[in-house]
């Protein structure tokens, strides 16, 4: 097969997990005998600094080209401007909106060897294996916004299209796990989680019957997601409350650099990345967690490129790397950000299969 596959590195740490990224992409493409062109782009701060967008038209055509994007991390204190009209942030929201992204799914998967850091009593851990699907171009995030010298406001805007797509993607996702769907609101104060308690009900009542469905406020699944997370299989929320829940979600694993992401749209083109931000208090020195990158580009090779028998091969090396101990300081290893990719990808060598799957 051909793929073109575009590398936005962005800003911190975003420029070492990206290259990682390439080195893995380049060993499963000489592994599985794929043609797989890596091109790189500005996006975020390093785009601003550059050319005074933080996306810039040539970032975003050549997105538009690529069969699937990788985006290492945006943003850093050297913009955190409240009143710059421009910040790096604006780049990552406005791909999510040119590319047509509504959906972002974010796996919370615990590694048992690393259930000692994390803040939670091992017996609340077992069994934690959730998908958050994140509804990702509407909401406040999206909404017209004015800032004055005393008062604001964000618009907050939800549609039946908007949820019925998202909803629809979480339940087919459900069928394939074990069939149970959280819808998370805040259907008590909100206008807009009324219609999304509206539609989503309507939807799984005639089209996915055989899905067991729950709501919940946002506020008791803040609470559950710690005290009883293994409760929860798919969960779909609008965007704000996904963006948060996912960061609280990745305190179970150990770390937030262990969890990866996949932004999807209509067509099988998708935008992947780790959920970690820039870190720039670690940034240029090798301390930053590859494996949440590393996860995504599993993801990629699942959802845009059709390849998940690729996508299994490369989360059993993670998995292998880990209980092994080959990993960064911040899940109890003492390798390099390179050292700690270079060990997964040591295993994905070793990991035989008689056949990758096209699906």
């Amino acid at each position: 097969m051909n793929a073109n596959v575009l590398l936005l590195p962005g800003d911190g740490i975003g420029s070492e997990v990206t290259d990682q990224a390439a080195k893995l992409i380049r060993a499963v493409a000489e592994i599985h005998g794929l043609d797989i062109t890596l091109e790189e782009a500005l996006i975020g701060g390093a785009a601003l600094d550059a050319t005074g967008e933080p996306l810039p038209e040539d970032t975003l055509a050549k997105c538009r080209e690529a069969d699937a994007v990788i985006l290492g991390a945006v943003g850093g204190p050297k913009w955190d401007n409240p009143d710059a009209s421009k910040r790096p942030e604006q780049g990552l929201l406005d791909l999510r909106k040119e590319l047509k992204l509504f959906a972002n799914l974010r796996p919370v998967r615990l590694h048992p060897s690393l259930a000692h850091i994390s803040p939670l009593k091992p017996e609340k851990l077992e069994n934690v294996d959730m998908m958050v699907v994140r509804e990702l171009t509407g909401g406040s995030y999206f909404g017209a916004k004015d800032l004055q010298e005393d008062e604001a406001s964000d618009e907050y805007r939800y549609t039946r299209k908007e949820i019925e797509r998202v909803v629809r993607l979480a339940a087919d996702m459900a069928r394939n796990r074990y069939g149970r769907v959280t819808m998370i609101d805040k259907a008590n104060v909100l206008a807009t989680s009324r219609l999304w308690r509206k539609v989503s009900g309507e939807l799984m009542a005639k089209r996915y019957p055989d899905v067991a469905y729950e709501t919940m406020l946002v506020d008791s699944a803040a609470m559950h997601i710690i005290t009883n997370p293994s409760r929860f299989n798919v969960i779909v929320t609008e965007n704000m409350f996904g963006d948060i829940l996912t960061d609280e979600a990745s305190v179970l694993v150990g770390s937030m650099g262990m969890l990866p992401s996949a932004s999807l749209g209509e067509g099988r083109a998708g935008l992947y990345e780790p959920i970690h931000g820039s870190a720039p208090d670690i940034a240029g020195r090798g301390l930053a967690n590859p494996f949440g990158m590393l996860a995504s580009v599993g993801m990629m090779f699942e959802y845009s490129l059709g390849l998940r028998e690729v996508a299994r091969q490369i989360e059993l090396a993670i998995w292998n790397a880990v209980s092994s101990g080959e990993c960064t300081l911040d899940i109890g290893g003492n390798l390099r950000t390179d050292e700690a990719a270079d060990a997964v990808i040591a295993r994905l060598g070793e990991i035989h299969t008689e056949k990758v799957a096209f699906i």
